[in-house]
């Protein structure tokens, strides 16, 4: 290459440099010019209604600035049109931290839908409901607690709203009116809340226990260590293949992903992060243990979020057939931030990718094998999309 076409290739990098730089500096520009224009927001029109509310509402005495005040703010982040950027008063914040915690005041069922009717999907071991005799497919009616002053028909309710309900204190007590497939009629049952503690994981054994099934339930504060423990007995029992279920996970902390990724995928990308200025690249940062032991992977409508990311990784990096079916789609990643008086907000902060850079957002993870699951009222303790992902990993291992 002579002189003078040397200097061609500088000016050209020269000028593709300025312009990239340029595009990034109007981008930030035109960011900062709508931060100065929502700062500037007229709010006078808020405090007028507040004034009007104290002059004209005839119960002045119900009004509560509190909740007013939180009301407005929650109004505020639902304009956004963001599903995921919440806001949280005091006592819905600290619900939030609980579930990934691992411990709440409950009766200890998994919740769920049976033809749109709300449903017990799992009592959970040594809990208020198990002990009560509630089994997988009981139908919930209506739930009754005298002391919240709830008295609510579960027609049309919601899974959050449902939950909700039947959580409260330690000590007290929640009715529930339950249906079961064969009675004549429906029962009420009283129970008593008590301090929940549900494991992020859990570890059953299938195929004459040769086959391990881990099924990880949310990415948690304890997941890992539980995971870890697992992990240990898998392999000291030398298992000949692994099904990972993630159904019904609705994600957590990204981190746990990675964990859990690491596990399988010996080095490379698991997941990448984009925010308004970067893309960050997560990679594997731990030697796993169960690298090489062949694998199947759970998924159904309720696996979101960092499940998905887990789920997804797998496949791209290691070609792990996924079962079951379509995922949620949330591809967004939120920050938890905590404000003084107890109530907190989720914002969304960035995106994440799969490793081929693939944003799933809204569309979700395909399985590559579509089972859709079969509730059997004779025999709720079967799942055919288990039954599948067994099927499918003894060819592998044949193989």
């Amino acid at each position: 290459m002579n002189l003078k076409n040397i200097r061609r290739f500088l000016f050209v990098i020269l000028i593709c440099s300025l312009l990239v730089y340029g595009g990034f500096r109007l981008g930030m520009w035109k960011a900062e010019q709508k931060i100065k224009t929502f700062s500037e927001i007229d709010t006078s029109s808020m405090n007028d209604v507040l004034q009007r509310l104290k002059t004209s509402y005839l119960k002045i005495e119900n009004i509560d600035a509190k909740k007013l005040m939180y009301g407005a703010t929650v109004g505020m982040t639902e304009a956004l049109g963001d599903p995921y950027t919440n806001f949280f008063p005091p006592e819905d914040n600290s619900r939030s931290k609980e579930d990934l915690s691992g411990e709440f005041g409950g009766i200890g069922i998994q919740l769920g839908f049976v033809d749109n009717t709300l449903a017990v999907m799992t009592p959970l071991k040594d809990t208020p409901a198990m002990k009560a005799g509630i089994k997988a497919g009981d139908l919930i009616l209506k739930i009754v607690d005298k002391r919240y002053n709830i008295n609510k028909d579960t027609t049309k309710i919601t899974l959050t709203e449902a939950v909700n309900l039947i959580r409260g204190e330690k000590g007290t007590e929640v009715t529930l009116t339950m249906f079961r497939e064969g009675d004549k009629q429906s029962k009420e049952v009283t129970l008593m809340r008590e301090v929940i503690n549900v494991p992020s994981t859990d570890l059953k054994w299938i195929d004459n226990g040769k086959v391990a099934v881990i099924s990880v339930n949310k990415f948690g504060e304890q997941t890992l260590s539980e995971w870890n423990k697992i992990v240990t007995e898998v392999k000291n029992k030398k298992a000949s293949g692994v099904i990972l279920d993630l159904r019904n996970n609705p994600g957590g902390y990204l981190q746990r992903a990675v964990d859990l990724g690491s596990e399988f995928i010996q080095s490379g990308v698991i997941v990448k992060q984009r925010d308004k200025l970067k893309t960050e690249v997560m990679n594997v940062d731990r030697n796993g243990k169960l690298i090489g032991t062949p694998l199947v992977v759970l998924i159904n409508r309720g696996s979101a979020s960092a499940s998905e990311i887990l789920a997804g990784a797998l496949r791209e990096r290691l070609g792990v057939k996924l079962v079951g079916e379509k995922s949620f789609g949330k591809g967004t990643v939120q920050e938890a931030q905590e404000l003084p008086d107890g109530s907190g907000l989720h914002v969304t902060v960035a995106e994440w990718l799969l490793p081929s850079g693939e944003n799933i957002h809204e569309k979700g993870l395909e399985p590559d094998v579509k089972v859709e699951y079969l509730y059997n009222e004779k025999n709720p303790t079967a799942d055919n999309q288990l039954d599948k992902a067994l099927e499918i990993l003894k060819g592998i291992i044949a193989n």
